[in-house]
Order: C-alpha cells, then structure tokens, then sequence
C-alpha cells in the first residue's frame, strides 16, 4: 500500500491531472481509478480533460514515457555500465518484470502500457532503438523498421508474463530464463553466450535491485508530478 499526498493544488490543468492520475494509479490502479474520479479531484472540466488528453489512455502514455526513460537509466545504473550491452538488455529486462512481481499496481499500469496501442507504439519505438544498437551484431542487415517488428513480438512475451502472477510453478527465476530464452534466441544471440547471459541474472538479487529502482521511480514521479510519498511499506510479496 502507497500513502500519497498531493503538494500543491494550484497547478496547471495539465500537470493537475498528471499529478491525480499518477497519485490514483498507484493508490488504487489504473483501471479502479475513473474519468470522473480524476476529472473531480483534478478540478476541471470534462471538455478541459478532452483538450488535453482525449481519453484516460493518452494520460498513461504521458506516464510510460516518464516511466520509461527513468527506468532504463536507473536499471544501467543498478547493473553496472561496463557490462556489455546484452547484458543490460538482459538486466533491464529482468527489473521490470520483477517489479511487476512486488507491486500489484505497477503490474496493472505496466500491462497497460503494453495493451493500449498508443502506450504500446511508444514502447515498441523506444525500445527498438535500443534492440538496433545491441542486437544489430548479431542480425547484420536488419533495418530500424526490422527491430520494430521483432519488439512487438518480444513484448507481447513480455506482456504475457507479466500478466501472469508468479506461482510455486512459475517461479520468478523460471519466467526470466523462459523469457531470456525466446527473446535471445530470436535475436540470433549464441546458446554459449545466452546461457552466460541467463546465469549472470540469475546470480543477481534481482529482487533487492528491482525493489531500489521501484523505490527511486515513485521518488522520481514524486518530484516530476508534484506529491509527497508519505510512506512506502514493504513489497506486498515475496514469491
């Protein structure tokens, strides 16, 4: 359970509704948390909300966009910038679907971002980016339009995981090595080398590091959308 508090109440309409979406979506979830909820407690008007985000889905994409580009930074950060990039594919990969692990709620934004198609098409076009500069070795002559493709398929495994609580079955160390194997092997990385990749994960306390990045991403949205954290308490499980 989240405690959060808004700061200020004389914002701009704009950053008034981010700052009540992204306080509802962590207290409550994306999908409890109504138009009229946030259109109320926002303190404008149904037309204003129209104006400016057209639908509850345009407010998630402005929020995955922050989420994102905060989080790959703080998971490079957390693993280690001298590791070699398919490492890093392979940590930041492993964090964000261990912290869909510790937080119900930031499991239901992430599997959102991953269905609406306007949060979705953002992700697959940031993430391709990335796919390009550390797969493109492995797949010489793939183009930009090629990794995008390729992402749609990886998330969608991504997605389907995530969707997926963990249980005495699916371990969370078990979904990583499926997910590394699919995703890897489609990328044409080496069975050596990929079986090097799953074991350097699988020798991390991927749970400790994904519980600071969650910690230093609601610091990170506190600040940018303008409410205190007034307490953070233990992760809801540990499986």
């Amino acid at each position: 359970m989240i405690s959060i508090g808004i700061t200020s109440a004389s914002l701009p309409a704009k950053k008034r509704i981010l700052t009540v979406c992204v306080t509802l979506f962590l207290e409550k979830g994306y999908r409890r948390t109504t138009l009229a909820e946030i259109i109320e407690k926002a303190d404008v008007s149904y037309s204003t909300f129209q104006n400016i985000f057209r639908a509850k889905d345009g407010v998630l994409t402005e929020l995955v966009a922050f989420m994102f580009s905060n989080q790959f930074a703080m998971a490079r950060s957390a693993a280690g910038a001298q590791l070699p990039p398919v490492y890093i594919y392979a940590v930041e990969t492993a964090i964000q679907m261990t912290l869909t692990e510790l937080n119900e709620n930031l499991r239901e934004i992430y599997i959102e971002a991953y269905t609406q198609k306007e949060a979705s098409d953002y992700i697959f076009r940031e993430t391709a980016k990335e796919l390009q500069q550390i797969f493109g070795p492995y797949l010489p002559g793939r183009t930009a339009r090629d990794f995008y493709d390729m992402e749609i398929g990886s998330a969608s495994i991504m997605r389907g995981y995530m969707a997926h609580p963990c249980d005495a079955e699916l371990t969370l160390e078990k979904k990583l090595r499926l997910f590394f194997c699919m995703s890897l092997r489609a990328y044409r990385v080496p069975e050596d080398e990929l079986e090097q990749v799953i074991r350097f994960v699988e020798g991390l306390d991927i749970r400790t590091i994904a519980e600071r990045v969650m910690h230093a991403l609601f610091e990170a949205l506190a600040m940018r959308f303008e409410f205190s954290l007034q307490g953070i308490t233990e992760t809801e499980e540990h499986k």
